[in-house]
Protein backbone atom coordinates (compact mmCIF):
# COMPACT_ATOMS: atom_id res chain seq x y z
CA UNK A 1 0.00 0.00 0.00
CA UNK A 2 3.23 2.45 0.86
CA UNK A 3 4.79 2.22 -2.64
CA UNK A 4 1.30 2.51 -4.33
CA UNK A 5 0.82 5.36 -2.17
CA UNK A 6 4.13 7.02 -3.65
CA UNK A 7 3.76 5.86 -6.60
CA UNK A 8 0.16 7.84 -6.92
CA UNK A 9 1.93 11.29 -5.13
CA UNK A 10 4.79 10.97 -7.42
CA UNK A 11 2.82 10.79 -10.22
CA UNK A 12 0.17 14.08 -9.26
CA UNK A 13 3.28 15.94 -8.65
CA UNK A 14 4.53 15.31 -12.15
CA UNK A 15 1.39 16.38 -13.10
CA UNK A 16 0.83 19.13 -11.21
CA UNK A 17 4.41 20.55 -12.40
CA UNK A 18 3.22 19.40 -16.47
CA UNK A 19 0.17 21.68 -15.49
CA UNK A 20 2.00 24.26 -14.46
CA UNK A 21 4.79 24.43 -17.29
CA UNK A 22 1.60 24.36 -19.67
CA UNK A 23 0.24 27.23 -18.06
CA UNK A 24 3.85 29.13 -18.16
CA UNK A 25 3.63 28.13 -21.89
CA UNK A 26 0.18 29.77 -22.57
CA UNK A 27 1.10 32.79 -20.39
CA UNK A 28 4.68 33.48 -22.97
CA UNK A 29 2.80 32.46 -26.17
CA UNK A 30 0.21 34.97 -25.10
CA UNK A 31 3.04 37.77 -24.10
CA UNK A 32 4.69 36.87 -27.57
CA UNK A 33 1.44 37.15 -29.42
CA UNK A 34 0.68 40.84 -27.59
CA UNK A 35 4.38 41.74 -28.68
CA UNK A 36 4.17 40.85 -32.00
CA UNK A 37 1.07 42.55 -32.31
CA UNK A 38 2.50 45.97 -30.92
CA UNK A 39 5.30 45.80 -32.94
CA UNK A 40 3.45 45.39 -35.86
CA UNK A 41 1.39 48.60 -34.47
CA UNK A 42 4.80 49.97 -34.20
CA UNK A 43 6.09 49.96 -37.85
CA UNK A 44 2.81 50.99 -39.47
CA UNK A 45 3.15 54.71 -37.04
CA UNK A 46 4.77 57.31 -38.76
CA UNK A 47 8.79 57.10 -38.41
CA UNK A 48 8.48 60.87 -36.31
CA UNK A 49 6.07 59.12 -34.11
CA UNK A 50 8.13 58.91 -30.54
CA UNK A 51 9.48 62.23 -31.31
CA UNK A 52 6.01 63.91 -31.36
CA UNK A 53 4.76 61.89 -28.75
CA UNK A 54 7.91 62.83 -26.75
CA UNK A 55 6.73 66.20 -27.88
CA UNK A 56 2.90 65.99 -26.80
CA UNK A 57 3.93 64.49 -23.21
CA UNK A 58 6.67 67.31 -22.95
CA UNK A 59 4.01 70.13 -23.64
CA UNK A 60 1.05 68.72 -21.93
CA UNK A 61 3.53 68.58 -18.77
CA UNK A 62 4.64 71.83 -19.53
CA UNK A 63 1.53 73.45 -19.66
CA UNK A 64 0.18 71.90 -16.05
CA UNK A 65 3.25 72.60 -14.41
CA UNK A 66 2.64 76.32 -15.86
CA UNK A 67 -0.81 76.33 -14.34
CA UNK A 68 0.34 75.05 -10.67
CA UNK A 69 2.73 77.58 -10.49
CA UNK A 70 0.21 80.39 -11.27
CA UNK A 71 -2.43 79.00 -8.86
CA UNK A 72 0.45 79.45 -6.35
CA UNK A 73 1.06 82.65 -7.17
CA UNK A 74 5.28 81.87 -8.15
CA UNK A 75 6.79 82.97 -11.44
CA UNK A 76 7.24 79.96 -13.99
CA UNK A 77 10.13 81.16 -15.63
CA UNK A 78 11.69 81.80 -12.79
CA UNK A 79 11.12 78.34 -10.95
CA UNK A 80 12.48 76.67 -14.85
CA UNK A 81 15.67 78.91 -14.29
CA UNK A 82 16.36 78.06 -10.82
CA UNK A 83 16.74 74.18 -12.00
CA UNK A 84 19.01 74.82 -15.03
CA UNK A 85 22.52 73.74 -13.43
CA UNK A 86 25.50 76.03 -14.32
CA UNK A 87 26.67 73.73 -16.82
CA UNK A 88 23.82 73.83 -18.95
CA UNK A 89 23.29 77.41 -18.71
CA UNK A 90 26.85 77.75 -20.07
CA UNK A 91 25.55 75.18 -22.82
CA UNK A 92 22.35 77.49 -23.30
CA UNK A 93 24.54 80.46 -23.94
CA UNK A 94 26.95 78.99 -26.17
CA UNK A 95 24.28 77.90 -28.30
CA UNK A 96 22.37 81.35 -28.20
CA UNK A 97 25.41 83.30 -29.24
CA UNK A 98 26.56 80.29 -32.11
CA UNK A 99 22.97 81.17 -33.36
CA UNK A 100 23.43 84.52 -33.30
CA UNK A 101 26.29 84.87 -34.77
CA UNK A 102 27.02 81.60 -36.93
CA UNK A 103 30.21 81.68 -38.88
CA UNK A 104 29.21 80.17 -41.86
CA UNK A 105 32.94 79.79 -42.86
CA UNK A 106 34.91 81.81 -45.67
CA UNK A 107 32.27 83.61 -48.03
CA UNK A 108 34.12 87.08 -49.28
CA UNK A 109 36.46 89.11 -47.88
CA UNK A 110 34.13 91.75 -46.99
CA UNK A 111 31.97 89.52 -45.16
CA UNK A 112 34.95 88.25 -43.30
CA UNK A 113 35.92 92.13 -42.29
CA UNK A 114 32.91 93.02 -41.51
CA UNK A 115 32.50 89.50 -39.31
CA UNK A 116 35.67 90.42 -37.59
CA UNK A 117 34.56 94.35 -37.24
CA UNK A 118 31.25 93.08 -35.35
CA UNK A 119 33.29 90.75 -33.10
CA UNK A 120 35.83 93.70 -32.05
CA UNK A 121 33.15 96.02 -31.40
CA UNK A 122 31.35 93.47 -29.29
CA UNK A 123 34.59 93.12 -27.07
CA UNK A 124 34.70 96.76 -26.84
CA UNK A 125 34.53 97.95 -23.00
CA UNK A 126 31.92 100.63 -22.31
CA UNK A 127 32.37 103.89 -23.54
CA UNK A 128 33.31 106.33 -20.57
CA UNK A 129 31.55 109.92 -21.54
CA UNK A 130 33.04 111.94 -18.94
CA UNK A 131 36.95 110.62 -20.60
CA UNK A 132 35.38 111.09 -23.85
CA UNK A 133 34.35 114.87 -22.97
CA UNK A 134 37.74 115.36 -21.59
CA UNK A 135 39.86 114.25 -24.50
CA UNK A 136 37.49 116.13 -27.04
CA UNK A 137 38.34 119.43 -24.72
CA UNK A 138 41.93 119.16 -24.74
CA UNK A 139 42.29 117.93 -28.95
CA UNK A 140 39.85 120.60 -29.40
CA UNK A 141 39.68 120.25 -33.58
CA UNK A 142 41.94 117.89 -34.02
CA UNK A 143 39.90 115.12 -31.78
CA UNK A 144 37.29 115.16 -35.09
CA UNK A 145 40.74 114.88 -37.38
CA UNK A 146 40.56 116.13 -40.90
CA UNK A 147 42.92 116.27 -43.98
CA UNK A 148 45.08 119.07 -42.04
CA UNK A 149 44.90 117.71 -38.18
CA UNK A 150 47.32 115.72 -37.08
CA UNK A 151 46.96 113.87 -33.52
CA UNK A 152 50.07 111.77 -33.36
CA UNK A 153 51.85 111.91 -29.96
CA UNK A 154 48.85 114.35 -28.48
CA UNK A 155 47.25 110.90 -27.42
CA UNK A 156 48.63 108.05 -25.20
CA UNK A 157 47.68 104.99 -24.85
CA UNK A 158 46.34 103.76 -21.86
CA UNK A 159 48.22 100.12 -20.75
CA UNK A 160 44.84 97.99 -20.03
CA UNK A 161 44.27 98.94 -24.55
CA UNK A 162 47.74 97.66 -24.48
CA UNK A 163 47.19 94.82 -22.71
CA UNK A 164 44.34 94.12 -25.01
CA UNK A 165 45.53 94.50 -28.45
CA UNK A 166 48.86 92.13 -27.08
CA UNK A 167 45.70 89.61 -25.79
CA UNK A 168 43.64 89.64 -29.09
CA UNK A 169 46.99 89.28 -31.27
CA UNK A 170 47.93 86.69 -28.89
CA UNK A 171 44.45 84.60 -29.37
CA UNK A 172 44.93 85.50 -33.58
CA UNK A 173 48.03 83.89 -33.70
CA UNK A 174 46.66 80.80 -31.61
CA UNK A 175 43.93 80.33 -33.95
CA UNK A 176 46.11 80.58 -37.24
CA UNK A 177 48.21 77.67 -35.80
CA UNK A 178 45.15 75.66 -35.43
CA UNK A 179 44.13 75.67 -39.01
CA UNK A 180 46.37 75.31 -42.31
CA UNK A 181 45.73 76.20 -45.96
CA UNK A 182 44.40 72.31 -47.29
CA UNK A 183 46.81 70.72 -50.17
CA UNK A 184 44.59 68.81 -52.50
CA UNK A 185 47.43 66.82 -53.92
CA UNK A 186 50.63 65.59 -52.26
CA UNK A 187 53.38 66.59 -55.09
CA UNK A 188 55.33 63.20 -53.34
CA UNK A 189 52.62 60.93 -53.97
CA UNK A 190 52.60 58.32 -56.89
CA UNK A 191 50.07 60.26 -59.70
CA UNK A 192 47.74 56.98 -60.73
CA UNK A 193 44.47 58.95 -61.89
CA UNK A 194 43.57 61.05 -64.90
CA UNK A 195 41.60 63.65 -63.51
CA UNK A 196 39.95 64.47 -59.96
CA UNK A 197 36.88 62.08 -60.53
CA UNK A 198 39.52 59.27 -61.09
CA UNK A 199 41.38 59.92 -57.93
CA UNK A 200 38.33 59.81 -55.60
CA UNK A 201 37.01 56.75 -57.25
CA UNK A 202 41.21 55.11 -56.89
CA UNK A 203 40.83 56.59 -52.75
CA UNK A 204 37.47 54.34 -52.37
CA UNK A 205 38.50 51.25 -54.14
CA UNK A 206 41.98 51.29 -51.82
CA UNK A 207 39.64 51.96 -48.69
CA UNK A 208 38.14 48.91 -49.55
CA UNK A 209 40.37 46.90 -51.11
CA UNK A 210 44.07 48.26 -50.46
CA UNK A 211 44.56 45.83 -47.88
CA UNK A 212 43.98 42.69 -50.32
CA UNK A 213 45.77 43.74 -52.98
CA UNK A 214 48.81 45.31 -51.78
CA UNK A 215 50.74 42.34 -52.54
CA UNK A 216 49.38 42.29 -56.49
CA UNK A 217 50.15 46.11 -56.43
CA UNK A 218 53.91 45.67 -55.17
CA UNK A 219 54.51 42.69 -57.91
CA UNK A 220 53.14 44.76 -60.96
CA UNK A 221 55.32 47.61 -60.18
CA UNK A 222 58.12 45.42 -59.66
CA UNK A 223 57.63 43.88 -63.05
CA UNK A 224 57.15 40.04 -61.00
CA UNK A 225 53.77 39.08 -61.17
CA UNK A 226 52.62 36.09 -63.14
Amino acid sequence: MEKAKGASDKLAERKARLLELHKQRQEARTQNHQEVVAEDARKKLPSNWEARKRQAEWLLADEKARADAKAAGKDYERLQLLQVSAIDAERIEKKKIRKDNPDLGFSTYEAQTARQYNRLVKNMPPRDMAKYEKQKAELGDAFYGGPHTTIHLQTKDTPSAINNMVKDLEQQIDRRKKYSRRRIYNDDADVDFINERNSKFNKKLDRFYGEHTAEIKQNLERGTAI
